[in-house]
């Protein structure tokens, strides 16, 4: 029995196997190296965004734009107001587990008074009841000569007789530092160029592999077979 319809195969751009089978085999090696990628930069922007958030003790601050805290168990009274601003400046001490102590100028909101008052009178003896230490969060903000004056002379009515130690324009940097911690400012979301990059790229690669996975490359493979045989049977033709 004839057939009744003759297939012609297409002799220009034969289906080889092999080459499908390699193409596999790539397409399969690319998915791993996008995986490994994707993987490399989702603990990339882990870390980027941790560090976006991080809050740093007030020790290790180093600009005004490091967000940071101080653990405050002792504080003064008021020592210098910004009228203006509704804020006041007070000492504050910072105990740490081994015993040791720091002290800091700290800007609260005058609304805010009520929250330190045991810990004011715990401090100036007022009460013997002895008071959580509170944690403050905020930004610094560099100390001015007029405040740097006002510390300097009102910081030996907050320090103990005992432990005290004189406080001059020469060394205020390094027993008070150069700023306060001021607890009015809002945390700020500051805009970090090296996280986008990085997200922008992770989105890229992850576009990329759902596209190799779902066979979207396939006329790209197709374009790179039809110009490689194209090439070969013009390199093979035979002129009459």
């Amino acid at each position: 029995m004839k057939k009744l319809f003759t297939v012609k195969k297409n002799t220009n751009y034969p289906v080889h196997e092999m080459w499908y089978e390699k193409r596999l085999v790539f397409k399969t090696f690319m998915c791993l190296i996008y995986l490994i990628i994707i993987t490399l930069l989702s603990v990339c922007v882990y870390g980027l965004y941790q560090e976006k958030l991080e809050i740093l003790p007030w020790s290790e601050a180093q600009s005004v734009e490091d967000y940071s805290y101080i653990n405050v168990s002792r504080m003064s009274e008021k020592f210098a107001v910004y009228e203006d601003e509704g804020k006041e400046i007070h000492f504050v001490i910072e105990e740490e587990e081994t015993g040791q102590w720091h002290t800091y100028l700290v800007a609260i909101s005058t609304e805010d008074y009520d929250k330190f008052k045991n810990i004011i009178d715990y401090t100036y003896e007022r009460t013997t009841e002895v008071p959580e230490p509170i944690k403050v969060y905020g930004y610094p903000v560099l100390i001015d000569d007029e405040l740097k004056q006002l510390a300097i002379t009102n910081i030996p009515n907050f320090v103990p007789a005992e432990n005290e130690v004189v406080i001059t324009n020469d060394n205020f940097n390094q027993y008070l530092t150069n700023s306060y911690l001021d607890t009015t400012i809002e945390r700020q979301d500051n805009f970090s160029l090296s996280l986008c990059l990085v997200i922008i790229i992770l989105v890229v690669i992850i576009v990329l592999l759902i596209l190799t996975i779902f066979d979207q490359d396939k006329k790209v493979y197709k374009k790179v077979e039809e110009v490689y045989y194209g090439k070969k049977k013009k390199l093979f033709s035979v002129h009459k």
